[in-house]
């Protein structure tokens, strides 16, 4: 999968010629034989802050045909969670607070939850009333995140549109979708019968996109997640602190992989699907969608965990690949 590399030059002029953007070309693979190297801009929301540099290079990749980087039915979610705030589509149930160092933030920075010994993060419990899943939820900053990636299948082809609505559990083995949740296509992350976007399609969704996330909460945009990773320290070293300390490969030089999971977020390598239906790099990556394009019908947003080094960043990717899916809690 990695073999791409004699018509660099020639495919990038065509892309750009053809596209009517300038993206810039790298014929270097990556661990994962696929991701840009670089965080993304998108034009309503900074993904690096001024601290936080692209820390990979300077070039970055959109390459069609390469791996790089359905529809809701209608629900309600109800989630218990530590603290007594709560919103019309959920339903809350008391229970012990055990700390609220992690809902303030100093100059954007949220205050680390966990250590080796000791977890105070303010946890709570989302139900997502479609199937009757639970999720475990924190709270990073000023925002509730679910603390596992989703596992709701709204069934092949859900829209009725095309192949491009589908998702999948890795290796197409359903205890992958119970380990690491669900692989999505862009399409089937923002629920394209209801928003009408996806791979082909124009978007005409309106922010914050509940996508396929239960109700009263919503997929992230670059902001949501740009906000999570300034939270968590900033681009070179929030990766380390949102994966989980366990499930992830060493570095390739012997070092350990795994994060510190210092805020509760708990990011597990679910890998990818290619749009050939190939699966790569679980164990190594973990690639989780958001609800922005860059390329309208094309290229969509994601976010990017890399078991080889501490970097979080955002960058783009083609729709028709299967992410992974974190949902954000609404604003009240």
């Amino acid at each position: 999968m990695s073999s791409w590399r004699g018509g660099t030059a020639v495919g990038c002029v065509l892309a750009a010629l053809c596209l009517g953007v300038f993206v810039g070309c790298d014929d270097s693979s990556s661990a994962g034989g696929d991701e840009t190297e670089i965080s993304a801009l998108s034009s309503s929301a900074k993904v690096t802050d001024k601290d936080s540099e692209p820390a990979e290079g300077s070039s970055s990749s959109v390459e069609k045909g390469r791996p790089d980087s359905d529809a809701k039915s209608s629900s309600s979610a109800k989630e218990t969670k530590t603290s007594s705030d709560s919103k019309s589509s959920s339903s809350v149930k008391s229970g012990d607070s055990s700390s609220s160092s992690s809902a303030g933030k100093v100059n954007g920075l949220a205050t680390p939850c966990k250590t080796e010994t000791e977890d105070n993060c303010e946890y709570g419990e989302l139900v997502d009333e479609r199937d009757g899943q639970t999720y475990k939820t924190v709270k990073i900053g000023d925002k509730v995140w679910m603390a596992e990636n989703l596992n709701y299948d709204p069934g092949q082809g859900g829209s009725g549109s095309s192949a491009y609505d589908w998702s999948w559990c890795y290796d197409d083995d359903p205890s992958n979708c119970a380990k690491y949740g669900r692989l999505y296509t862009w399409a089937a992350a923002m629920d394209s019968a209801t928003t009408y976007c996806g791979f082909g399609k124009s978007c005409t969704a309106t922010h914050p996109v509940q996508g396929i996330c239960p109700s009263g909460w919503h997929l992230p945009d670059t902001t949501d997640w740009h906000d999570l990773i300034v939270a968590a320290g900033g681009q070179y070293s929030a990766g380390a602190k949102l994966k989980s300390t366990s499930g992830w490969e060493n570095d390739g030089w012997g070092n350990d992989g795994n994060g510190t999971d210092a805020f509760g977020f708990s990011a597990l390598p679910s890998g990818y699907r290619s749009r050939g239906g190939d699966y790569y790099t679980a164990g190594g990556y973990a690639n989780i969608w958001s609800s922005f394009e860059y390329i309208t019908g094309l290229v969509a947003y994601q976010m990017i965990l890399r078991s080889t080094n501490a970097y979080a960043y955002v960058d783009r990717s083609n729709e028709d690949y299967g992410y992974a899916v974190r949902c954000v809690k609404d604003s009240d």
